[in-house]
């Protein structure tokens, strides 16, 4: 897969309402939790965007623009529709934007590589993460085809992206773990205090 044609698209637009605070701004092991994530997909994109509604400290590079959501509210769909009129709106020549999470400390370079290793890009228009029978909606790889439907639906008032996802026709890539979830996701401060205790383990 050519990464010349993706932008990596981090979603930092939520309210975090289950945690109390914006989670991107938590601090992890006095680690910024958006700087995990950002950390370990840097290399991987000539371009980095982040889609967030608040002023938000990151890590530093010049590879990394930040946006706002074109309109709030409309969820992680909308996010995705931002970082994709960010594209046209700035003349760039992505073909598809990777998105991902701002909770998940544990994600690794290694399970971004095999999820593009394992996707043929003529068998669908978009391709998500599974683990476990769970599939992971904001590791996701997304055309720039899908713009004028996602637009479209979303002013229809979908929000839902697994329902979206399963109307456009989904592909989903496995990946494995043996040790550490690299999908383990911070929701909640006791969810903070796991990932504390996983990284004093480790």
């Amino acid at each position: 897969m050519d990464l010349n044609k993706v932008l990596g698209v981090v979603l930092a637009g939520g309210k975090s309402q289950r945690f109390g605070q914006d989670k991107s701004q938590v601090k992890l092991q006095d680690k910024l939790l958006i700087d995990y994530i950002l950390s370990e997909i840097i290399n991987e994109f000539h371009e980095i965007l982040i889609v967030a509604n608040e002023p938000i400290n990151f890590m530093n590079s010049k590879k990394i623009s930040i946006t706002k959501d074109f309109k709030t509210g409309l969820g992680p769909l909308g996010g995705v529709l931002t970082a994709m009129k960010w594209i046209k709106e700035n003349k760039r020549n992505y073909k598809w934007i990777s998105t991902f999470p701002t909770d998940a400390p544990f994600f690794t370079i290694k399970e971004l590589k095999y999820f593009y290793e394992n996707i043929d890009i003529d068998k669908s228009k978009l391709f998500f993460i599974k683990n476990k029978n769970t599939r992971h909606n904001i590791f996701g790889l997304w055309s720039l085809e899908l713009i004028e439907q996602l637009e479209n639906d979303l002013l229809k008032g979908e929000r839902k992206i697994e329902v979206w996802a399963d109307t456009i026709g989904v592909k989903t890539v496995n990946i494995d773990y043996k040790k550490t979830d690299p999908f383990f996701n911070i929701n909640t401060k006791e969810d903070l205090k796991k990932a504390i205790k996983i990284l004093e383990n480790d």
